[in-house]
């Protein structure tokens, strides 16, 4: 399926505290701790639990999310679909929806049990 700009914008408004807990919910129902969900999204973003918090209590959109966030270098190896998306095939011109959708698919991964060290990509040396 293609992005369109009113995708991307649909989801660059929506305000993350009104999905973190349907990720939360998902997570805990399949035995995952919030530790482990909370590292997750600071691998991806570099937000530790205070600042997670902060932006969650702001109400911050996505677009605000992922423009504060420090995006792992290593977020060009998450690949695969996500709702019908194929990450690695999502145009930059749509950063904020990509980014959605990779932090999705870590979510993901993390639901259906992954390990964590595979779930937190490391460059093969």
């Amino acid at each position: 399926m293609k992005v369109t700009a009113e995708k991307n914008e649909k989801v660059a408004n929506m305000v993350f505290a009104s999905v973190y807990p349907l990720y939360w919910n998902r997570l805990e129902k399949h035995g995952r701790t919030k530790e482990e969900f909370h590292q997750v999204i600071e691998w991806l973003t570099g937000f530790d639990e205070d600042k997670l918090q902060t932006l969650i209590t702001e109400k911050a959109t996505f677009r605000t999310f992922f423009e504060k966030a420090k995006i792992h270098p290593n977020t060009h190896m998450i690949k695969g679909v996500v709702c019908g998306y194929r990450i690695e095939e999502i145009e930059d011109e749509f950063e904020v929806y990509k980014q959605c959708r990779r932090m999705e698919k870590l979510i993901d991964e993390l639901a259906k049990g992954r390990k964590m060290e595979k779930i937190l990509r490391k460059e093969k040396k």
